[in-house]
């Protein structure tokens, strides 16, 4: 562990940290991984393969919830083995490779999913696990790169800069496909009026299975300069070495975690509201789907203007960050949650918080019901503090841990996200199917965001 103490010794004796390019190069890797998030588990496969490849869009909220369960599972058990091995083998960037190889391989895969064919489901879902694990990991290690990328006191603005770069790459790859992609059956026309690209056949939502190769090259095409321009962590010993002490050091962080309680405390409500947040924002586009009945460009549509909002809200948030401190931008974000799903509960297509009104017209124009249009605002304040939510919480792990186990620390971060991370989709599968009610599964998450809030008062940052 003495390289990597060392450079962080380094870095705050006033030593130069990296050029603007390493940053830069660091922040564009959240801009290749961010299309995985948007176009497949949010936007446009997930309500894609809920309302065309499964019987019916409760059935396929199960399904759906129930894979992304188990690659949570697998994500949570693994995640602080391998940032202990990291931290004692030095390097990041082989590990980033690695994963996002599963990322690029599981997303292209999706392309196989055509409509109305039962058989495909299961090596679908094997495909989405996979590549939502190699995503989730390869994201684990460009994370452990931070300290060394700036200033502690630049930390918040650099972690929400991130992350509304990759919103930005989000928005973009959105407009991309529901503009020049993905086309209405029909009428045979993109959001933007133009016949699909390539010949993508919109009978067979060639479109929207086009989402999945297209994935794979964004992310390869722009990971790069991450590989090129940021300094890795150097090479320290052998990966069976590095197994050894690997695992020998994140038993000891374990024992020594009672005496660690405000890092514990955070790790604890870290795995609470995540799994609330990655719950709202996996199943959002297929509550949506179900709910108002929105195709994939009307809920792509959706997902640009959130994104939107959620670039603004990431950017401001860094700047909050650094000025008021992660644990308060946490706890705002977590109470504008709060009123946003339970508003949302109470929004359906003919009634908002009770009240009657007119319901989505058969064919009508974008968002121009008024429940359409509440779902809409709500989602808009989701999407603008959820950035700040995760970025804050990574710029408060940064400060709570160790400097020589940061990429041991930000594993058992990754940890508490995932630990539970099969808890949320899985009650939202089971209360689904139970109830046929889409409106009853997503209630579960008030639950989640009540108990994180509640957990952060005990940390002291």
């Amino acid at each position: 562990m003495v390289a990597m103490t060392s450079d962080a010794d380094r870095a705050d004796r006033g030593h130069p940290y990296p050029p603007r390019s390493a940053v830069v190069g660091w922040m564009l890797f959240a801009w290749a991984a961010e299309p995985f998030f948007t176009l497949i588990t949010t936007f446009v496969f997930a309500p894609y393969f809920a309302t065309h490849v499964a019987a019916d869009p409760a059935s396929g909220q199960s399904l759906w919830g129930f894979a992304t369960a188990a690659a949570g599972l697998t994500i949570a058990l693994l995640s602080p083995v391998l940032g202990a091995i990291a931290d004692a083998g030095g390097r990041r960037k082989p590990w980033i490779a690695a994963f996002g190889a599963l990322l690029v391989t599981g997303a292209s895969l999706m392309w196989f999913g055509s409509p109305g064919t039962a058989g495909i489901i299961p090596p679908l879902l094997l495909a989405y696990s996979v590549a939502i694990i190699g995503a989730e990991f390869a994201i684990v290690f460009n994370n452990s790169m931070m300290p060394t990328l700036v200033p502690p006191e630049k930390i918040g603005r650099l972690s929400g800069t991130g992350w509304a770069t990759g919103y930005v790459g989000g928005i973009l790859s959105l407009v991309l496909v529901l503009g020049f992609l993905a086309a209405n059956p029909e009428t045979g026309r993109t959001l933007l009026g133009f016949t699909p690209l390539f010949g993508l056949d919109p009978v067979s939502h060639q479109g929207d299975r086009i989402v999945g190769p297209l994935t794979g090259v964004w992310f390869i095409v722009f990971a790069l300069p991450m590989f090129w321009l940021t300094p890795d962590y150097p090479a320290k010993r052998p990966l069976r070495a590095a197994l050894r002490e690997g695992l020998a050091e994140l038993k000891q962080t374990l024992r020594e975690m009672p005496k660690r309680k405000s890092l514990s405390a955070f790790l604890l409500a870290n795995m609470i509201y995540t799994d609330g947040l990655v719950s709202l924002f996996a199943f959002g586009g297929i509550y949506a789907a179900g709910t108002f009945g929105w195709s994939t460009i009307q809920i792509g549509t959706f997902g640009i203007i959130l994104a939107v909002a959620g670039t603004f809200g990431a950017w401001l948030g860094g700047k909050l960050d650094d000025s008021f401190g992660p644990k308060r931008v946490i706890a705002g974000a977590i109470v504008v949650l709060l009123f946003a799903i339970t508003a949302i509960l109470l929004v359906d297509k003919s009634s908002i918080l009770f009240i009657a009104v007119t319901p989505p017209a058969p064919g009508g124009a974008l968002f121009a019901a008024p429940a359409e249009r509440a779902y809409l605002v709500l989602g808009c304040l989701i999407g603008a503090v959820g950035g700040p939510l995760q970025a804050a919480s990574r710029t408060l792990l940064i400060l709570l841990a160790p400097k020589d186990r940061i990429a041991q620390c930000f594993g058992l971060f990754t940890l508490t996200g995932k630990l539970t991370s099969f808890v949320g989709p899985l009650l939202i599968g089971v209360i689904t199917a139970a109830t046929q009610s889409q409106k009853a599964g997503m209630a579960t998450l008030v639950v989640f965001f009540v108990a994180g809030l509640a957990l952060l008062a005990r940390v002291r940052d």
